[in-house]
């Protein structure tokens, strides 16, 4: 059963700093993009932060400059380092993953559960 776990949220005072992690598990063969997404309250889903198998980035405008996405292949895991933390950030945070998957090599795209933040002013 291939998971993705995230970790690392909480309560934050504005201007704080939060470092969220995604541990994919399960049979994985391979990881391709894996990405941050949040979702408030009456609010849509939306993307925060993508990376690819190869590094390159991508941020919403909101986070940027503010936000670092980053992975270690070798755990397979993915980080999302927020610094500058404003109410406005407040969601659940959501990882997702692209990967190869299964002894078929399926490739699927999974979500995590989820994990709060929240910014306080």
């Amino acid at each position: 059963q291939v998971q993705l776990v995230e970790s690392g949220g909480g309560l934050v005072q504005a201007g704080g700093s939060l470092r969220l992690s995604c541990a994919a598990s399960g049979s994985i063969f391979s990881i391709n993009a894996m990405s941050w997404h949040r979702q408030a309250p009456g609010k849509e889903r939306e993307l925060v932060a993508a990376i690819t198998s190869g590094g390159s980035t991508k941020y919403a405008d909101s986070v940027k400059g503010r936000f670092t996405i980053s992975r270690d292949n070798a755990k397979n895991t993915v980080y999302l380092q927020m610094n500058s933390l404003e109410p406005e950030d407040t969601a659940v945070y959501y990882c997702n993953a692209d990967l190869i998957v299964g002894e078929l090599q399926r490739y699927r795209n999974y979500w995590g559960q989820g994990t709060q933040v929240t910014v306080s002013s």
